[in-house]
């Protein structure tokens, strides 16, 4: 019924996505610690997987060991498919046998695809190609290729509802949060809303207090002046990695 994308950047930041034919995809299944990994839980999904998970990372599990841990606790997790990406090292992914065709996962150094009730094979291929084909995009715009594409691969075979994009950066705080609930074309709306989080929430989201300035910017005359150098970044050549998901 869904699958999904997680990716992690030279940054260390951890980004992912995804998509199905099921109401709110993005509440319960995608979950992320600040320098410690990112999971996603899906088909007949376990949410207790996601802090679970991220705990065993977090405790020094390597992504294979924490897997195995999760699913051997779990009666059902032949009905479930997850995977996970640690801060460094290779991920791990689980598809249960009975999850529903066509169902599978693939693995790369840096990224990690799996999904279930999918057209075909072709749907995770056309997600990791253009993932990979767009490395020179920002992370939030290459997750929303990397979708687009699987989409136009056939995506869920029962169709398009919801979606769901989040990028966890060097907070304790989702340095973007976006999700689509209920969408004839989810994916498509995503990418608008990306685009509508430019204009002033991805700005102002990094003027907020965080681990490395614990007040952040309350003058409301440099926060303007910090959104309109990040609109004037985004127009020119010297825009900085780090200012925003894009």
């Amino acid at each position: 019924m869904t699958w999904s994308i997680l990716a992690r950047d030279a940054q260390g930041r951890f980004g992912m996505a995804i998509a199905s034919r099921f109401f709110a995809v993005g509440a319960l299944c995608l979950h992320s610690q600040r320098g410690v990994g990112a999971l996603a839980t899906q088909a007949l999904m376990n949410p207790l997987y996601g802090p679970a998970g991220l705990a065993l990372l977090a405790a020094g599990q390597p992504a294979a060991e924490a897997l195995a841990t999760l699913i051997a606790g779990d009666a059902g997790r032949e009905h479930r498919q997850v995977h996970l990406l640690p801060a460094a090292g290779p991920g791990a992914a689980h598809t249960g046998a009975a999850c529903v065709a066509w169902c599978g996962h693939q693995l790369f150094d840096d990224f990690s695809v799996a999904g279930n009730m999918l057209a075909g094979p072709q749907v995770l291929a056309a997600t990791a190609d253009a993932y990979r084909s767009a490395a020179g995009l920002p992370l939030a715009e290459r997750l929303l290729a990397a979708m687009a594409a699987g989409e136009a691969a056939g995506g869920d075979k029962r169709g398009k509802q919801a979606a769901a994009l989040r990028i966890q950066a060097d907070e304790d705080w989702l340095q973007l949060d976006l999700r689509v609930d209920d969408h004839l074309d989810p994916i498509t709306e995503l990418q608008r809303l990306h685009q509508v989080s430019l204009q002033r929430s991805q700005p102002f989201m990094a003027c907020l207090a965080g681990r490395h300035d614990p007040v952040g910017l309350t003058d409301r005359d440099q926060i303007e002046a910090r959104i309109a150098r990040f609109h004037a970044d985004l127009l020119g050549p010297s825009c900085q990695p780090g200012e925003a998901t894009r």
